[in-house]
């Protein structure tokens, strides 16, 4: 656990069951210079304990970079709630989880992730008062979508020559709530869509309103297309998998998309422009941390379109200075975390 701890510079790591529930709860704090940590609650199986510690830790770190390179007066933290084979009450889970956080006094606020949604975040929202994403506060996934649709267009105009993406042929990897608000705003602006995901209804959808092509997810990485838009969990790039990418830019919504900082370095060498995970898909972040702090959304859409000029910012500094892109977005969010 504290190897875990160490590796990512974890400030606080705190976890908490509940028998009558089934609740088996992580939260991970990363860095608090910046303010409150801010992250989403995962509910989800895991092979082992371990396992879902590493997550949290991992995510709290992105988190963390996410929120200091999105501008944003919060620290980094997400919550793992390991999936019980039988949940004889969800609502009660999430109302015991939601005491757990009103332990930590405000030094964490929870809000959606994968395996979650806003009728969770009711529950939790009656016990405490650092939660996000409920029904009143909106689904931020719309967000999220808007600022990885702006990323791709600034990517596309760092290697591509334009920001037009009409003709553009873009790969979206997972078709969640995310992913297919993404495919509406590509498909609306002339793209022509590759999908897959592991619902073929979805897929079956995406074909039907966008006209796009379906592809099975197994071959999705290794078919030509302009742009890779990986939109479903973390671990897809790795060592086999970008050998095979035939893309010229991956730029997409999923978390923790590379296996390991070495996997950044192999895009690179390969001449594929990488949008660092946490510097594109920071849309849905902005909007719960603005919408929790009382911001109109006008100052929420404003805060979003920064999220382009940022990894223009950081395309520029990569070209510069002959380094990655994610090398780059690491050292800018690491000056703002730990300055000297």
């Amino acid at each position: 656990m504290f190897a875990i701890m160490e590796a990512t510079r974890l400030e606080a790591l705190h976890v908490a069951q509940d028998s009558a529930t089934g609740l088996k709860a992580i939260i991970a704090i990363h860095n608090t210079r910046l303010g409150p940590a801010l992250g989403g609650c995962r509910y989800l199986s895991y092979p082992d304990e371990q396992s879902a510690i590493r997550d949290a830790a991992r995510l709290a770190q992105s988190m963390s970079y996410k929120a200091a390179l999105a501008g944003l007066a919060q620290g980094g933290g997400k919550a793992v709630l390991i999936r019980p084979a039988h949940v004889h009450n969800r609502g009660a889970l999430f109302e015991a989880f939601g005491r757990f956080i009103e332990t930590l006094a405000g030094r964490y606020i929870t809000a959606v992730d994968s395996g979650t949604g806003s009728a969770d975040m009711d529950c939790i929202a009656q016990h405490t008062r650092h939660v996000t994403s409920t029904t009143a506060a909106g689904d931020p996934s719309p967000h999220t979508a808007m600022g990885v649709f702006a990323g791709i267009r600034a990517s596309a105009h760092a290697r591509l020559g334009s920001a037009d993406l009409q003709g553009l042929r873009v790969a979206i990897q997972g078709l969640g709530h995310v992913g297919y608000a993404l495919a509406e705003q590509l498909h609306e602006a002339g793209a022509e869509l590759l999908v897959s995901d592991l619902d073929p209804g979805r897929v079956q959808l995406a074909v039907e309103q966008f006209g796009a092509r379906p592809v099975v997810s197994a071959a999705l990485l290794s078919t030509p297309c302009d742009i890779l838009a990986p939109c479903g969990l973390g671990g897809v790039l790795n060592a086999h998998t970008v050998a095979q990418l035939r893309c010229s830019v991956v730029a997409g919504a999923a978390n923790n998309q590379l296996t390991s900082p070495q996997v950044a370095e192999q895009l690179e060498a390969r001449g594929i422009l990488y949008a660092p995970d946490y510097v594109i898909n920071a849309g849905g972040l902005i909007y719960v941390a603005l919408t929790h702090r009382g911001e109109s959304l006008p100052a929420i859409t404003t805060h979003l379109s920064r999220i382009a000029s940022r990894l223009t910012e950081i395309y520029a500094h990569a070209q510069a200075e002959k380094r990655s892109p994610a090398r780059v977005a690491n050292r800018l969010a690491e000056r703002l975390l730990y300055p000297l």
